[in-house]
Formats: C-alpha cells, structure tokens, sequence
C-alpha cells in the first residue's frame, strides 16, 4: 500500500484577533439566519476581493474571496452578490465602507480584507465583516500562515463568518474521506481518497491493489480506520493521515463489517459474522481486546456511537426487514427506534447528538433520512435510485452520501443535503465515489 500524500494538518497556522465580537453578547448582530427553517431565502452577502498594493498578495486577496463565497453560497444559507456589481473599489474599503451604496445593492453583509506579504515571507490576511443596513462591525481578525496555507485560512475565515450569522459552529475547514471507484462494475478497483470538503486537494491514499470499503475517521486523531481484503479475507486498518503509516488492527475469521470509532477514539465498534451469526463488538485499541455488544441468532450490523457513548445505533434483521434499535454500550435496554414501513440501514448517529441519519429502501427506491433517538420525527431528505452510506459534517447540519445511477454504466457520485432537504450538492470528484465519511473540523 502506498502513501503519495500527507496531511495538511500539520501546517502551524498563527491566529491574531484583534477585534472580534461575543457571540453571546449584547452587541450581537441584528442580522442573522434562523437555520431551522425549512427553505430558507439566502442572505444576500457582498464578497470582495481582499485588498493589497503587492501583484503576488493581491492574487491571494482574490483566491481567498473566491473560496470562502463558494463554500458560503454551497450551505445554500447565502446569496453572493455578483461582484460586477460592486460601486465601491476594494482600496477605499480600507478607510470605510460608504453602507449607501452597498444598501443600493440589498447586500446585508459586507465582507472584505486585505493580504500582505511580510519581510519573513509570511502572508497575514486581515477580514472585515460588517452589517450593512446597522452599519455595525461584526468580525475583525486577522491571520498569519505560510502562503500555501492560504486555502486553509479561507475556510477558517468562512467558518468564522457562518457562526457569527448562524449561532453555529461552521462545517468548511473539514475534509472528506472516501472510496474512489474505477474500471468495470463487476471488477472494480476501490481504494482510498481524501480531499477538502469542498473537493479541493484531493489525494489518493491507497494504491488500489487491495479492495478497501467503509473508511471512517476518528473523532480526535488524524486517523482513519477501514476494511480491507487481503488473500480473499478482511482485515481492518488504522491509517494515520499525518505518516502514511498503517496498522493492522485485526484479522478476524468470517466477516468484518463497518468498522467506526468510539467518540473518545480509543476504541472501534463493527459487526463481525461468524457460523452465519452476526453480532456487534467493540474492540479496545490499547488492548486489542473486543467485547460483544449484541448476542443472538440476527444480523446486526453498522454500528454508531452516540457522541457521549454512552449508547448504539444499529440495524437489525430481527423483524421481517431490517430495523433501527438502540442500545445502552453496556448491553442494556436494547429497543427498536424504527416504526414505519421499508427496511432501514447504515445509521449515524449526529455528533450534535439530536438525530440518526439512516439509509431506507421502501417500493424500489432509496431514501436518506434522519429521526429522533427515539425514532420519532422521521423525515426524508432525498431519494433516487440508491441513495446510501450518510455521514454527517461536523456540525450536525449537513450530511453527505453517495448516489449510484441505474444501468451498466451508470455514475456513484458523491451528493450533500442540509437538514431541510431543499439544498442538494453533487460533489465534484475526479471519478465514481461512494462510503463517504466526514472529518470533524481540523485542529
């Protein structure tokens, strides 16, 4: 197996705030965006370029405004205002916006900055946020990375503004990690791939010669875990993002199935099958040694901590079709959540921790949904021809899957969706893709 890149989570990235209001205080911004509501109008938002007097800074400036108005305008919680519109000259931003002439526009947010390349060689970025029609300074805060990071400091900037708008943390400086699928449906190569959460700096991890299948990330390392065949059997891995190195955390007789971490990621819980049964384990990562959850003559598999650990997710075929249940980590109250009709698969439980996503097949088709807990509140949020495998961003706001089109030929792509259903993305990747999982925000 081979690395050919690294982690971009190394980069040492110096934060400077010089102003920037409390979320919780009084000065909080009289615009903002009620989340909850079900297709929302987006804010109209103005983007400019980042302003400086340097050739090289200044094409910073204008890449940086470029990333964070596309991941703004991808949540589908905000308007982008064509900047051909703009009255006002990004070099006079820096005295004072003039809020007449952005109000002409209906923008009511102002968002602009400056870069510069200092005598170290460091590029600080300096970000403005403003309410245009209360003419009131929002944010004002500035950064200072290695130039290459420059990407980075615009998902951060982007973040920073969604939770000032919002109330809620932001989603945009995440990555996503996935199966990369090429050749022929019945001799696929799989192997593993990781980019940007907005398919930026994408990079194959695995060279493809083994089968790889449900990679997952830790919640609090820069690890993935994930199975893989080798000689016709399944061993599961856990692949530090950071050196490239891999760890065989298993072979186990009979089949594995979806491994996923433990909130504290000390641990790893998976379905192992063995003499035709199926039951839940979880494996302490310091002692290699597993523990059944589930016991009985069923098939249980994907398993899901809840983000406190304290309980589990899982499917079940103990009915006629496969239902959610939950259950206490110490074996306790097992119950079924599911009520409704169709068979219900892949569960992940929110890191919010207020809802389980879930795969549903019902009358041919698939559907991607979420429910309480407590299986109540069931809503679906999109459906086609097979829909499956939802993860969720690190806010609990959005969740990414992976949809395959009918016939010999057709596509697995990857697709996002917020939480009312109304804002589905296709996301870019350079071939077919399918078993997405979600990083939680870089440290």
């Amino acid at each position: 197996m081979t690395v050919v890149g690294t982690f971009r989570g190394m980069l040492r990235l110096a934060i400077f705030a010089l102003t920037a209001l409390s979320l919780a205080g009084a000065a909080r911004a009289e615009v903002n965006i009620d989340i909850t509501r079900g297709n929302a109008e987006p804010l109209p938002i103005a983007i400019t370029d980042f302003f400086s007097a340097d050739v090289v800074a200044a094409d910073y400036g204008e890449k940086l405004a470029a990333v964070i108005s596309s991941d703004l305008e991808r949540s589908g919680l905000f308007r982008p205002i064509d900047k051909s519109a703009f009255i006002q000259t990004i070099a006079s931003l820096k005295v004072k916006p003039r809020f007449s002439e952005w109000r002409v526009l209906n923008a009511q947010v102002l968002v602009a900055g400056s870069t510069t390349i200092r005598d170290d060689g460091q590029l600080r970025v300096e970000f403005f946020v403003w309410d245009v029609f209360s003419e009131k300074s929002l944010i004002r805060q500035a950064f200072t990375t290695q130039p290459q990071n420059w990407r980075r400091v615009s998902h951060m900037i982007a973040d920073l503004i969604y939770q000032r708008l919002t109330g809620e943390t932001g989603y945009f400086d995440s990555r996503i990690v996935y199966v990369a699928e090429s050749g022929p449906k019945k001799k696929r190569v799989k192997r593993l791939a990781i980019m940007d959460q907005d398919g930026a700096n994408h990079e194959f991890l695995t060279d493809g010669r083994t089968l790889v299948l449900t990679p997952r990330f830790s919640p609090k390392r820069h690890e993935i875990t994930y199975m893989s065949y080798f000689n016709d059997k399944p061993r599961v891995y856990i692949f530090n993002i950071q050196t490239g190195r891999q760890q065989l955390l298993g072979t186990f007789p009979g089949m594995t199935l979806a491994p996923r971490f433990s909130p504290d990621g000390d641990s790893v819980i998976m379905s192992h099958s063995e003499k035709g049964n199926t039951d839940i384990y979880i494996m302490d990562l310091r002692t290699k040694t597993p523990r059944q959850l589930t016991k009985g003559p069923d098939i249980e598999i994907s398993p899901s901590f809840a983000p406190d650990g304290k309980r589990v997710v899982y499917s079940s075929d103990r009915g006629r079709q496969n239902q959610l249940y939950v259950i206490n980590a110490d074996g306790t109250d097992d119950h079924r959540i599911s009520q409704r009709e169709g068979s219900y698969n892949t569960p992940v439980w929110s890191p919010r921790g207020d809802l389980i996503a879930f795969t549903k097949q019902l009358g041919g088709r698939f559907f991607i949904g979420v429910m309480r807990p407590d299986g109540s509140g069931e809503r679906i949020l999109s459906d086609s021809f097979l829909d499956e495998g939802p993860t969720w961003s690190p806010n609990g706001r959005v969740l990414m899957f992976f949809r395959q089109e009918p016939g010999e030929k057709g596509r697995t792509r990857l697709y996002s969706v917020d939480l009312t259903g109304h804002n589905l993305r296709e996301m870019v990747t350079p071939g077919d893709a399918s078993d997405p999982a979600w990083s939680p925000l870089n440290p």
